[in-house]
Parts: structure tokens; sequence; C-alpha cells
């Protein structure tokens, strides 16, 4: 008995050591800071060098310390003072760590290391082939695959083209299927938004602005696709409203080639914003025309129209006052009632867009509440079969051409979303990857490493427009070749050519279906009739009217 108590006496003692020692270890580094000021000053006189640095160290990790001791802020920072910085330092630094040391060279967070190196090693110029096989688990689920033909085409060139602007269209565009995404002045840099130009004109692709308008940085030659959003910079009044007057000014330019009515966006869709006083500089107040250093809204929605008709005679205006330019809209799908209701105003009224940009809810180069990047809109394949879906099933798929846009990087994802329903795509992160680009995700923050999203003349400055809008183009260039191997090899002429028959996906280790099998899709001219089978189209069509955005009884 007298054993067993002398053994719990030790045993208690030993946990209070324990406990003493851990208390005081969280004061080491504060202590060990604090010990160094004077044994630095007693080597001063024989090691002078290595005292002064062991004082000013000290010094520093005292301050520190005490600073951590007292301030209030950070629970951490007071029970743990100095050692608790290391915490931080890492945290700051976790994203770069793990970019770089950690993921897996497939894991997409949001761009893959692997799909980042395609678009850098064609942007440079550089050799693209891999030896020794694919690196991707083939038997996975959701593994893709096209399928290729014994009978392959030889193609004379890649400059793949389609033709955008309807029956009421006095200048229709001939588009690349491959063009820039919409990304204002402002967001980017003035030196990003001329090396993209540039790249266009040489390249012979099309430069969407974004919804900040044309600057003077788009204006260096290339086609523009003019975007219009809710705020309707570079065609506004001064309380906000459309101006018909502005707007004809700046569509009779000839770099306009085609107008772009954005409803929506995949990175935050539903969502205005807002740029702040201090961020409206001299050029983006001409661009934009607004005041500068006044803050501009961008509202969540239009105010030019209310109802599917209304955005029908809008467009019709639209096209009317650019003197027959093609115009479409952009929006990432939402409740599909309303994309319902716009097709069959389309169709009562006779006035469609020329193309319609699908955006996904994958996001895109936009910042955005994390709610809305990760949980709002439409992904993009499922945004665009609907969208697809409804246009043959009313038989207005031959007059409107559909455009995809959201994480498409290779010619691989051009063939893919084409099988799908698309008619070409537009790109966003691929050209900033391809102009420098490393993913840092500091958009927002105005710190950009790579001068691409700052407006810190400090930092753009270190992108070198001559030979960024070279990597531009010639990633443009290689992602055509590309796509025309892609298109040989399955035996087509053209990219528009591949259908859902072409594109295979594993659906389990011992099933694999086409896209034509597993997913359904209408027959031209089925939402004319009464008798439709696909699920979503049975539950809302009916409901959806061409005079309202509401769903009705």
């Amino acid at each position: 008995m007298i054993v067993e108590t002398r053994e719990e006496t030790m045993r208690l003692r030993f946990t209070r050591a324990k406990e003493r020692a851990r208390y005081y270890e969280r004061y080491v580094p504060f202590a060990l800071a604090v010990l160094f000021v004077p044994a630095g000053a007693l080597l001063f006189g024989s090691m002078p060098v290595l005292g002064s640095i062991m004082v000013v160290l000290g010094l520093a990790g005292t301050l520190t310390g005490l600073h951590d001791l007292t301030q209030t802020q950070h629970a951490l920072m007071r029970n743990y003072p100095l050692s608790s910085r290391m915490r931080y330092l890492l945290e700051h630094f976790r994203p770069e760590i793990r970019q770089y040391f950690v993921e897996n060279d497939h894991d997409e967070t949001p761009f893959s290391r692997e799909q980042r190196a395609v678009v850098y090693r064609r942007a440079k110029g550089i050799e693209g082939v891999r030896p020794f096989g694919t690196l991707l688990n083939v038997y996975s689920d959701g593994y893709e695959w096209l399928n290729h033909s014994l009978a392959t085409t030889h193609l004379p060139d890649s400059d793949f083209r389609i033709t955008i602007g309807g029956p009421d269209c006095t200048q229709p565009y001939k588009s690349s299927v491959v063009n820039i995404s919409g990304m204002s002045y402002g967001a980017l840099s003035p030196n990003a938004i001329e090396a993209l130009n540039k790249a266009a004109k040489s390249g012979g692709f099309a430069h969407t602005t974004g919804e900040g308008s044309i600057s003077r940085y788009h204006r260096m030659g290339g086609d523009l696709v003019w975007q219009i959003g809710s705020g309707y910079f570079g065609c506004r009044n001064d309380d906000g409203s459309f101006s018909a007057e502005r707007f004809a000014d700046n569509a009779a330019g000839d770099a306009v080639k085609m107008i772009e009515i954005k409803l929506s966006q995949g990175a935050k869709p539903g969502h205005g914003g807002i740029l702040p006083g201090p961020k409206v500089t001299e050029a983006i107040a001409e661009a934009r025309g607004v005041k500068e250093g006044v803050a501009c809204v961008s509202p969540s929605s239009h105010s030019a129209f209310s109802t599917p008709r209304e955005l029908c005679d809008f467009i019709k205006r639209l096209r009317e006052l650019s003197n027959g330019k093609p115009v479409g809209i952009k929006m990432c799908v939402g409740h599909p009632w309303e994309w319902f209701a716009m097709a069959k105003a389309f169709h009562a009224t006779g006035t469609a867009p020329d193309f319609i940009v699908v955006d996904g809810g994958e996001g895109g180069t936009g910042a955005a509440p994390v709610e809305f990047a990760d949980h709002k809109g439409a992904p993009l394949r499922d945004g665009l079969m609907l969208v697809h879906n409804t246009l043959v099933g009313l038989g207005l798929r031959d007059q409107i051409k559909l455009i995809a846009s959201a994480k498409i990087i290779t010619a691989f994802d051009i063939c893919r979303i084409s099988a799908l329903g698309a008619d070409g795509v537009n790109m966003a992160r691929g050209f900033m990857f391809a102009i420098g680009c490393i993913q840092a995700q500091a958009c927002h923050t105005g710190k950009c490493p790579t001068g691409i999203t700052t407006q810190d003349a400090d930092r753009y400055r270190a992108l070198v427009v001559p030979d960024k809008a070279v990597r531009a183009a010639r990633f443009h260039e290689a992602t055509m070749f590309a796509l025309k191997e892609a298109c040989e090899s399955s035996g087509l002429d053209h990219p528009d050519a591949f259908t859902p028959h072409h594109l295979m996906i594993r659906t389990s280790p011992r099933e694999v279906r086409s896209a034509a099998s597993l997913y359904d899709w209408l027959a031209p001219g089925e939402l004319l009739t009464e008798k439709v089978s696909h699920p979503a189209f049975r539950k809302y069509w009916d409901h959806a009217r061409p005079d309202s955005f509401a769903l009705t009884a």
C-alpha cells in the first residue's frame, strides 16, 4: 500500500514537472532572444561582428516578443510569443508550399500543374510530347477519351473559323474557334491588356473586353468583342442608364467586331460589384465613362430590360445601333425556367442573339465570395447542354452559335465541349498562363507577382509587352495545331463535327458509355410538339413565359 502511494506521488510530481516544462517551453524562443542581448554584448570585445549580430537579433526578438505578450488581437501570440509567428509564416506560404512541393501533377486547385505546364510549353514554343504513356488512371470513374478513326483526314491548316451573324446581321464576323474571354482593364494591368490585344492581332483571333469597356490599351489593332454589363460602361448616361448615342459611337469603331451583353458570369452569377473610388484612375474613368476617383457600381441586374421580350428588343436595338454587327449574350445558367423564358421569347419575337456565351460555374478570373465561387451557377457542361438542347428543340440551333467558357485549356477540352454542343470556346485563364500567370491566386489583392492582375506600376512593368504578346499568340497557334491533329485523328474536317458519339466516358470499372447514351438529347423541333422526353423540360418548360422571368403556375 505504501509502495503504491509513493508511486502515485512520484507520478504526480512527474506530471506536474511535465506541465511546468510545457508552460515554460512556450517562452523559450522569447527567453533566448532576451539572452542574446547580454551574450552578444559579452562577445563584442573579442568578436565584434558576431556580437553585433546577436545584439541586433536579440533586441528585435525581445521587442517582438514583448509586443506579442501585450497585444490583445491574437490569443495564440499572447500564449506563444515569437514561436507563434512561425505558424503564421508557414500559413502565409502554405499555397506555394503545396503547389511546388506537395500537390500531385494532376490535382486541380483550380488548375493542375500539368494543365499549366501545357500552356507554358506551348507559349514558349517548347516541344510538348510525353514519353512512357499517360499518367492518368484510365480505369477510374469519369475518365474520358475521344474515339479515333481508321479513315483519318489531312487538313491543309489549323485556322478553324465559324461565321457568327444571323439573318439580321449585315456585318457577320468570321471568328476563330478559340478566342480570349472577357477580362476588363482594371482587373488586368495595362501591360497585360496590351499584350493580349497584340497577340489577338498577330494571331487573327478575338479579344473580349470584359465589362470594363474598351480602354486605350485594347486599341492595339486586335479584333474586339465589346462586352456590355449591367453598368453599361462605355455607353452610359451620368445616372448609370444605357446611352444609345454613346453606344453607337463606340460600336462604330472598326476594331469592334461583335457586341456581347453580359447577363451573368460563372465566377459570381447574380452578384454585382463596385470599384472603389481610389481605384478609378484616369484611364479607367476614360474607358468606363465615369468620373475619376468616384466609385462606380455594376448592379446585379440590367436596367435596360426586365423581361425576356424586352431583352429581345434590346438585342435588336444594339444590332441596329451598331449597323448590323453580331450581338450576343453571355450567361451562366441559373434557374432553368428563366432560360426557357428567354428561348421562348427568341422564338416568339423572331429576334434572337447571334451567339450565346455559356459560362460555367467553375468560375473565372473575377474575385468572388467563396459561396458564389463554390456553389453558384450551373457547371459548364450542364449549362451548355441545357442551352444546346433548348435551341435544338425550338429549331433555332443553326441560327445561334454557342461559345463555351470555363476551365478550357487543351485541344481535348475544346473537342470534348464541342461534342457536347459548343461551336467555339473562350479562354481567360489559359491566356493568363500564357503571359506568365503562376496561379498565385492573389488577383484581388493588387499584389500579383507577375504584374498581370495589378494596377501597381512597379509590379506590371515586369510584364514586357512584346515578349508576352508573342507568347500568347504562340499558345493560340499551338493549341489550334493540336486541335487540327485531334480532328484529323477522328476523321473530321472541323471541331464542330464532333458529336456526343465521339466522346466516351467511364462510369464504372466495368462500364463505358458515350455521351450520346449517357445524357438526354432533344430531337430537332421537339419542343414545338406536345411530347417532350427530357426530364428538365417536362418539369419547367410549360411554366416559362416569354413575357416574364418568373416561374408561372
